[in-house]
């Protein structure tokens, strides 16, 4: 069984790709939760009383209410305030509403957005970069003095609201729960919600979200990604691709016994798998020794190291021949993490297998981190807990797997034994939709691949349950 054409160049790369990947697993989880807390923007709480035109109108003091105070005589006597934080852009939807609790004499009343240099005395959509929806008239006005016919008028204890859908690139007002029509969104920069009145006695209430909306904007936001989701289904594909991918990640891996249940359950279902013409893709390449690496994997994940060690001397003697490569550094680290629990006998195996990896670049941090563990009473609890996680062994099992597939002498794609076909599907999936939001000015929702991997992987697990 043992190959001796495969380069030992080639057997470094994908060792020391895996040593990369678990010395990142910790430092990965943190960029993760980090991405999450930069993309937690400041929303709008309350109305802007610096920067307002407070001639006019009166803010109320829990900065929430406004009401125009003076007689209008002109087109440049507008009550106008903006919100103290601009629209937040990092996610599908914002929104915000305003209760008119009075219309006053002409019912002059406004909602919109407006950028941050807006001439405070101008109506919302009298001037260049905003967009507002009038209460009097019913009209949308974009940047000019003229307005277009766009939906009813609104009055006293009427409740109106303004949003802005990244996904559309559209604005969006509402009237009592209700959506009232969409314009496009040209407009550039970041965008306040205003509100303005402009007749004496006008009073509205807005609502930043702080109390429920009278709109349901957890539906709209759900129908919007219902949209996505058609948009998507609309590409035409062969029936069988999906099927294809998903085996030949159970294949990449060994998963042997899944992808056998996988096999049975769709053999009636599904017609012949063809990805390989269509994709590159040669499925021989990842059914090389399925049986070995699945009794490797298996062994690894029970946390049977000598016995996985066996198994390689046995069957790919010269995978650990050199016994300071990175793959079996891997090895001997997840054996001492194994040994955590029992004192005495970790620290002998340090000293005799772990030692020995002092001082040699690339490896030194990795083995001051598994042997800090003995310094804490539950390691478990410590910043070096993810060491002791299913999650480790799993990387080790990953890098022994990909080290048997780069033995395969029929071997087409070296790169192709790291990753399956998913994972670098999945990849590309990253780079476009990032792409795809800073084409749009990082506006959007962010995307997170370890949800998707996580929703993923889940349903896989689930069906693979099922089938078994």
């Amino acid at each position: 069984m043992t190959n001796n054409n495969s380069g030992s160049k080639n057997e470094e790369e994908v060792g020391s790709y895996f040593l990369e990947v678990a010395r990142g697993a910790h430092k990965k989880k943190e960029e993760m939760e980090m991405e999450e807390v930069m993309e937690d923007e400041e929303s709008p709480t309350e109305l802007n009383t610096i920067n307002s035109s407070g001639g006019f109108l009166v803010v109320s003091t829990d900065k929430m209410s406004v009401k125009y105070t003076s007689v209008n005589l002109h087109g440049h006597d507008v009550g106008v305030v903006q919100a103290n934080k601009p629209a937040p852009v990092k996610r599908l939807v914002y929104y915000f509403e305003i209760y008119v609790k009075d219309s006053g004499a002409k019912g002059q009343i406004a909602i919109g957005f407006t950028t941050d240099n807006f001439k405070m005395r101008r109506q919302p959509g009298w001037e260049p970069h905003s967009c507002g929806y009038h209460g009097d008239d019913g009209l949308l006005y974009r940047g000019q003095g003229k307005g277009e016919t766009f939906g009813p008028t609104y009055t006293a204890n009427d409740t109106v609201g303004a949003g802005i859908n990244y996904a559309s690139h559209e604005f969006f007002f509402t009237k009592n729960g209700r959506v009232v029509g969409t314009v496009y969104n040209d407009v550039k920069g970041s965008l306040f919600p205003t509100i303005a009145v402009h007749s004496q006695n006008e009073e509205v209430h807005v609502n930043f979200g702080q109390k429920p909306f009278a709109f349901d904007l957890e539906d709209f936001e759900k129908r919007e990604r219902m949209k996505q989701q058609t948009t998507v289904e609309k590409i035409s594909l062969p029936p069988n691709v999906g099927h294809g991918i998903v085996r030949s990640y159970l294949l990449h891996y060994g998963y042997e016994e899944t992808l056998n249940s996988f096999d049975m359950a769709s053999k009636t279902t599904v017609p012949p798998v063809h990805i390989a013409q269509e994709n590159g893709f040669d499925e021989q390449d990842i059914m090389y020794a399925l049986n070995e690496r699945k009794t490797l994997r298996q062994l690894i994940k029970n946390g049977e190291i000598d016995a996985a060690l066996g198994k390689l001397h046995d069957w790919y003697p010269q995978i650990v021949q050199d016994d300071k490569s990175a793959t079996c550094f891997l090895l001997h680290c997840q054996k001492f993490i194994e040994l955590v629990g029992s004192l005495e006998e970790a620290v002998k195996y340090g000293r005799i297998q772990l030692a020995k990896f002092f001082g040699l670049a690339g490896f030194e941090d990795f083995v001051q981190d598994c042997v800090a563990l003995l310094a804490y009473e539950q390691p478990q609890e410590s910043s070096l807990g993810y060491l002791l996680e299913d999650s480790q062994r799993e990387v080790v099992a990953d890098a022994v797997n990909a080290m048997i597939l780069s033995m395969n002498p029929n071997l087409k794609d070296s790169h192709g034994c790291l990753q399956s076909c998913l994972e670098r599907l999945l990849r590309q999936l990253t780079a476009c939709c990032l792409e795809r939001r800073s084409l749009n000015g990082d506006q959007g929702e962010a995307f997170y691949l370890h949800r998707v991997l996580n929703i993923g992987y889940g349903i896989l697990y689930r069906d693979s349950l099922a089938l078994q």
